[in-house]
Parts: C-alpha cells; sequence; structure tokens
C-alpha cells in the first residue's frame, strides 16, 4: 500500500472526551475512515501513516439519522469509524499535543 492510498482510507482523527479516554486507558486510537475500507486496508493505512504497529481494528458502522422539516424527509450521511489498538509501548505523537 502506498503513503497516497493510506492518506485515502484515513479520513481524519477523532478527538471527543470518549476516544481521549480510550486512548489513554487501553492505547486505542480512533479515526474517521471511507465507508468501503475494511480492517487490514485500516491497519496497514495507520501502520503506514504513523510508523506504528497495529494489533486490533473494531469497526463502528453508523447510519445517518433521518431528518425532517415540514413535510419533506431527508438523511444525514453516515460514517464509518475504525478504533486501532496498539502494541505495548505504541502511540501517535498526532493525539499527544504539543
Amino acid at each position: 500500500m502506498t503513503l497516497n492510498k493510506a492518506r485515502q482510507i484515513i479520513v481524519k482523527p477523532i478527538v471527543t472526551e470518549k476516544s481521549t479516554l480510550l486512548r489513554e486507558q487501553h492505547n486505542k486510537y480512533t479515526f474517521d475512515v471511507v465507508p468501503h475500507a475494511n480492517k487490514i486496508e485500516i491497519a496497514k493505512a495507520v501502520e503506514i501513516l504513523f510508523t506504528v504497529k497495529v494489533e486490533k481494528v473494531s469497526m463502528i458502522n453508523r447510519k445517518g439519522k433521518i431528518k425532517k422539516l415540514g413535510r419533506y424527509q431527508g438523511r444525514r450521511p453516515g460514517f464509518k469509524r475504525a478504533i486501532c489498538t496498539l502494541a505495548e509501548g505504541e502511540k501517535i505523537e498526532l493525539f499527544e499535543g504539543a
């Protein structure tokens, strides 16, 4: 996998209270990924982009909520998130801050 392909798979890192607790307590990092990516592609992309060893990848696939405005109905876009467990002693500097 090339660096370009890895950048296309990982959309953005997620920094929320829940993801921060996962990172601090369990060494798990959360990313938004493209909907068609699988666990193997995500693991390789994280390893290439951040030069770390990924042990496990868990995925969350959420459908968008239905929203109504008067008699019109639409749907927000869905998203896919990946929670990557890193090997013992590994960390990603991007999340740690400056």
